[in-house]
């Protein structure tokens, strides 16, 4: 075969054409719900990576800051939504961070995992007495026990480690609460203005 035939069989415009089209794409039909989800795990990811470089006092003693965007999750689109925020955040921000498979990040994944066990009971909690504060101090507190046990289990097997738990129990009743009512406080203002504008566009169109 020629060199011209050669590049005339290889040519775009052929029927024998090899090349692939550099116009193909995959499309992913995706829902408004879909966008808000994702920018909501945009924010807990955001939230994560600022709270690494927060100082602590005490090694494992943190806010929960993302924790509040999951408890809005679980709130707004139930709780494998909140689930999938919840891992996602904490494997992609080991990546981010460089902690991916250290032990920082297993002592993450168990009290995300914890954490999430907790909220799903916490859903069959009457809700006229229960709320988003009660579901972020269980999940603050079973976040606590899942890493105490990796790091009795692994790190420091060793029983000194349980006078430290009025410490973490201290801590994850005051993070819990506070994230707990923040994030009730932004479900509340929401729905104001959700009612808002919906009073809005009923008088528009009356």
């Amino acid at each position: 075969m020629r060199n011209e035939d050669r590049v005339k069989a290889d040519s775009p415009n052929s029927g024998n054409s090899s090349i692939p089209n550099p116009k193909s794409s995959i499309l992913l039909n995706t829902t408004a719900e879909d966008h808000r989800l994702a920018r909501l795990a945009a924010v807990a990811l955001g939230l994560t990576v600022l709270e690494a470089a927060i100082p602590s006092p005490l090694p494992g003693v943190k806010p929960g800051l993302a924790n509040i965007v999951v408890l809005i999750v679980l709130a707004r689109f139930g709780w494998r939504a909140a689930a999938w925020v919840s891992l996602l955040r904490v494997v992609a921000g080991s990546l981010l961070m460089g902690s991916f498979l250290a032990p920082g990040f297993f002592l993450s994944m168990s009290g995300a995992l914890c954490s999430l066990a907790a909220l799903a009971l916490s859903m069959h909690l009457p809700r006229r007495w229960f709320g988003a504060v009660t579901h972020s101090v269980l999940a603050a507190f079973a976040h606590i026990a899942g890493q105490m046990l990796v790091v009795y289990l692994w790190l420091i097997p060793h029983a000194g480690i349980a006078y430290l738990l009025p410490i973490f129990g201290a801590a994850a009743l005051v993070f819990g609460t506070v994230n707990g009512i923040i994030a009730m406080k932004f479900m509340e203002e929401e729905k104001t203005i959700h009612h808002r504008d919906t009073e809005t566009q009923r008088n528009a169109k009356s």
